[in-house]
């Protein structure tokens, strides 16, 4: 089952077909198991399915967070941008270590959804998408259900000097999730594949794929960490990391599209502002 959010209310759609949902986001996520919930609040009429920009991030009261260097990728991509800085070997040390790096990433009125314009900083000279699998979790602390989640970064920003992460991560439309929510108390398969496609002036400028056995950490375990010491009563969004990283002469465009497709939830597409 997939939900997806609009102005108006939440959609459904289970076997190619759209219900709607009387039911906030907040309520859908706090209900614990929404795959139980949702037989009361669904409206059994068929409805017809959204037009894409009628559809806004599936985020209400929610947080993003996000972990960091969780794939081998990353790990040498954040190396080297801040070899200059001396915080080279951090990253190295973080990538094989118990405890993984978790940041906060945006409220929920920072993030945009599909057909929505992500930005980039504009003290930034080095900016690139960053393709996420992300989590939603439960007051409780258990995933339910994965979106599409693409991290805006600032390159240049961080490699200065890792203290200036929130900068580089944290700034007004730096987040985007969507189009939808897969809920699902079963965790992906380590085959499903994540792809990103930049395009620039209606030519391909970059792109890139990976599949979840490339992360490292568990998505369990990257929860379970998130909730030591922490409470979410309207549950959480947890960016996964990145396992695609462009090159180091490529950074961002405004005009570029930016296409992520994850399989079994979908594509998100947004613009750069």
């Amino acid at each position: 089952m997939k939900i997806y959010r609009t102005a108006h209310r939440l959609l459904l759609e289970d076997h190619n077909q759209f219900h709607s949902l009387s039911v906030t986001f907040d309520e859908l996520v706090r209900s614990n198991d929404p795959s139980s919930f949702i037989p009361s609040v669904r409206n059994p009429a068929v409805i017809p399915a959204p037009r894409l920009t009628d559809i806004l991030a599936p985020i209400g009261s929610q947080e993003v967070w996000a972990a960091g260097v969780t794939y081998f990728r990353s790990r040498s991509a954040r190396m080297e941008e801040s070899k200059d800085a001396g915080g080279g070997s951090f990253y190295d040390r973080v990538y094989s270590a118990v405890r993984p790096e978790l940041f906060f990433k945006a409220t929920a009125r920072r993030v945009v959804g599909p057909s929505a314009n992500v930005r980039i900083r504009t003290d930034a000279n080095w900016s690139v998408p960053e393709p996420e699998l992300t989590l939603l979790i439960n007051p409780r602390g258990e995933i339910i259900g994965y979106t599409i989640g693409n991290d805006m970064s600032s390159r240049d920003i961080e490699g200065e000097n890792p203290l200036y992460l929130p900068q580089a991560k944290v700034y007004d439309g730096s987040c985007a999730l969507g189009p939808c929510v897969l809920l699902s108390n079963e965790p992906l398969t380590r085959t499903t594949a994540i792809q990103i496609q930049i395009l620039r002036d209606g030519r391909s400028a970059f792109d890139g794929s990976t599949t979840l056995a490339e992360l490292k950490r568990d998505p369990k375990e990257l929860a379970s960490w998130l909730y030591r010491d922490n409470s979410f009563p309207d549950g959480v969004y947890l960016m996964t990391g990145t396992g695609i990283v462009p090159a180091d002469d490529f950074t961002l465009a405004h005009g570029d599209l930016i296409r992520i497709t994850i399989d079994g939830i979908g594509t998100l597409e947004n613009r750069v502002a």
